[in-house]
């Protein structure tokens, strides 16, 4: 089975950051998105990956091979984007007739990815919302299989919301739909989505199975990056890297502060996860992601995400700022 990864958007609700870093490179709870979603399909024992890419591709390029030199890499790059159903289209000359595992580059989830790996069904990842307006949604019969999936829907008959996991077995039927709603021009809200070609999919008469996902991260914009990284924090803990200095400093955790990083008259935490060769002084940091080779000095920071290569003194709250910024506050 080879995993397919989108991850050619350019995360407009993540700006600043996202102007100069590729969403599913965003740190969080001591690892990027992306880092999440790879770790999860390897210890499935998936090592055949394909990554969508496109805005800032050769950072997503470079962080893969360089952190993954042992799998098998594949990158395509969507130059227009118009789509999850083009995005996968892409892939057809190096899917061929192998399974695949479908997962959006920005969705973290927890799930038993080993049962739906061995289920002699193709499968779509759900959870029930209460505003389903705003995602596919999967309408399942009484036999405990999807009959149809909408993207969107003006008028929702259900409130089981795809959330971005698909694992397809009949991968021809996949590429013949999405031949299909390109020549008959079937889009969604003025794209080709993959949701139109997974509905053709069932029409034609290939079988879904739903399963429930435990818990969904949405890593989709500030605040809720934010309480994703406080939630994963509590549920994995932390990690101080041995490489790290530290001097009269208070450190509460669960947080993550990784090699290089220098802490002195500081108190961090809880929640808090620091990128490599950051320099924090005289400052209190909490709830908050940031950057690597950073400088905060006579701070108080939290709910914050801040970038990297960037330096902030004086006195500031919840912060919002990008890469390669400097304020002064004093």
């Amino acid at each position: 089975m080879k995993a397919i990864i989108p991850v050619a958007g350019a995360g407009t609700k993540l700006r600043p950051h996202t102007y100069t870093q590729p969403k599913a490179l965003i740190p969080i709870a001591g690892k990027t998105i992306l880092s999440f979603i790879v770790d999860q399909l390897h210890e499935a024992g998936i090592t055949e990956f394909i990554f969508i890419v496109g805005y800032l591709g050769e950072k997503i390029q470079e962080y893969v091979t360089q952190t993954y030199p042992e799998f098998t890499t594949h990158f395509v790059y969507q130059n227009e984007r118009q789509g999850t159903g083009h995005a996968i289209e892409l892939t057809k000359n190096i899917v061929g007739n192998d399974e695949v595992f479908v997962i959006l580059g920005d969705t973290i989830c927890e799930y038993d990815i080993k049962e739906v790996l061995e289920s002699p069904y193709s499968m779509l990842g759900v959870k029930k919302v209460d505003d389903p307006h705003n995602f596919g949604v999967a309408e399942i019969n009484e036999n405990g299989f999807i009959e149809h999936v909408v993207e969107k829907p003006a008028i929702p008959k259900s409130n089981m919301a795809l959330v971005g996991l698909y694992k397809i077995k009949e991968t021809h039927f996949l590429f013949e739909c999405l031949h299909h709603i390109f020549t008959a021009n079937i889009t969604s809200n003025g794209e080709y989505n993959l949701t139109d070609a997974l509905d053709c999919m069932i029409k034609r008469g290939a079988k879904f199975q739903p399963f429930k996902v435990k818990n969904w991260f949405d890593c989709g914009k500030k605040e809720t990056l934010l309480e994703s990284n406080a939630t994963l924090m509590k549920k994995f803990g932390g990690n101080v890297h041995e490489n790290v200095q530290t001097e009269n400093a208070i450190i509460i955790p669960p947080v993550s502060i990784a090699a290089g990083s220098i802490i002195k008259n500081s108190i961090i935490g809880p929640h808090v996860s620091i990128g490599a060769n950051s320099n924090v002084q005289f400052s209190i940091v909490r709830d908050s992601i940031i950057g690597s080779y950073t400088n905060l000095y006579e701070v108080v920071v939290d709910n914050s995400l801040i970038g990297s290569d960037a330096s902030v003194k004086g006195l500031s709250r919840s912060l919002n700022i990008g890469d390669n910024t400097e304020i002064d506050f004093g």
